[in-house]
């Protein structure tokens, strides 16, 4: 009998099972993957990201893998460029974007070294219910052995598409439909910070992540996903030539490493991510477009806010149904301000409002650092966009709202 079974042992999974493990409770994390393995991910952990691997002890090894520090960035629309970087934020002066298979080893084996039992290339076929409540998992292992585990409390970390959510019906609400695809590969001999433009209903991001490589990325509105794929190297080089011809003159003499990622992704949304015996966290409760590279660093953010209530319905401090409600509640107050805001941006099509606003803050480096503030999280999007702040920031620019 295991305090809490962990169905996935990525970015939510394994911060999850490490901070449960290092509060005294017997931990089990299941994986149907043999980590380390590589997945469709922006990579990019914002300073309130990097702010919890710091808390946990985790950060010099993250750093260690040779991934390249960001200290500025670059985020353009029409003739704006908002070119600049946050101040510090908890003291962390830079961004990073490691790979997966860099940080995800680094994640699990600290859930292990915590004391957290880890079974790898293990698929959970269904939950185990008792009375209207989970009470457990039922699997095979890697060599094929059908087994069952009980807990207390299991947790589906495995995803957008989750095993568990499907297995307990937890409904979706406040569903926004997706806007774009996103296409990417690695390029070395690039010479670039963090920079992101978005042209006329498309986008091109590039940001150094390990090795000495680049990753570059391409957004484009989902209705042209079609002819996207019956040419995807021409009209990835096409985007970017088109939105920055620049940048373009360095992906063109930049050596291509790996083929081409793509995804044109599912709807944004919130799950219920509790119930009895149960809980969501990560792709799996919450999901948002790749546009800001909020993903890993929610994920988190959201286990730690899951494992402390977990540890006091375990501890008996109150009733689990409560603490794992007050989970949801305080996980959707935290990230209101974030998906609104990556679901608007991520349209690809600027209001003449905040088309205004991206150009007074361009203006104004005083706004310009309260911006990246907000990208990585020092202040919250309430906090920057409330009315009397985007006045000042367009007075103080003099540009016309």
């Amino acid at each position: 009998m295991y305090d809490a079974i962990v169905v996935g042992a990525r970015c939510a999974g394994s911060p999850l099972a490490m901070l449960l493990s290092r509060q005294g409770h017997r931990v089990l994390v299941l994986d149907r993957t043999a980590l380390p393995a590589d997945t469709v991910s922006t990579h990019y952990l914002q300073q309130y990201g990097l702010s919890r691997l710091q808390r946990w002890g985790l950060l010099d090894e993250v750093l260690a893998t040779g991934v390249t520090p960001i200290t500025n960035m670059t985020v353009s629309f029409g003739d704006a460029a908002i070119d600049g970087f946050a101040g510090p934020i908890d003291g962390i002066t830079s961004t990073i974007a490691p790979r997966r298979t860099a940080l995800d080893p680094i994640l699990l084996d600290a859930a292990e070294a915590a004391g957290a039992e880890v079974r790898l290339g293990f698929t959970v076929t269904e939950l185990v219910f008792s009375d209207g409540r989970v009470v457990g998992v039922r699997g095979r292992e890697a060599d094929g052995r059908e087994v069952e585990e009980r807990a207390t409390v299991v947790v589906g970390a495995d995803g957008r598409g989750s095993l568990v959510a499907d297995a307990v019906g937890a409904g979706t609400y406040n569903t926004v439909p997706a806007a774009c695809f996103i296409y990417y590969s690695y390029f070395s001999g690039m010479d670039v910070q963090f920079h992101s433009r978005i042209g006329d209903r498309e986008q091109f991001g590039a940001w150094p992540t390990n090795d000495g490589n680049t990753l570059v990325a391409v957004m484009r509105r989902r209705d042209r996903f079609g002819e996207f794929r019956h040419d995807v190297e021409g009209n990835f080089h096409e985007i970017i030539a088109t939105i920055d011809p620049e940048i373009a003159g360095q992906v063109r003499d930049a050596t291509q490493v790996e083929g081409f990622h793509g995804i044109r992704y599912a709807d944004n949304f919130y799950r219920v991510s509790q119930g009895p015996g149960w809980a969501l966290v990560g792709d799996a409760g919450y999901h948002k477009d790749p546009f800001t590279g909020k993903g890993i660093s929610d994920c988190f953010v959201h286990s730690e806010m899951l494992a402390g209530r977990i540890h006091e319905g375990l501890a008996g401090e109150r009733p689990m149904a409560d603490a794992l409600a007050a989970y949801q509640a305080e996980r959707d107050d935290e990230s209101r301000s974030g998906y609104d805001f990556t679901t608007m941006i991520s349209e690809l099509e600027l209001t003449p409002q905040l088309a205004a606003l991206v150009k007074a803050v361009s203006l104004d480096e005083a706004a310009t650092t309260q911006f990246f503030t907000m990208v990585g999280g020092g202040i919250t999007g309430e906090e920057f966009f409330a009315p009397e702040n985007v006045a000042r920031i367009m007075s103080g620019a003099g540009v016309a709202a």
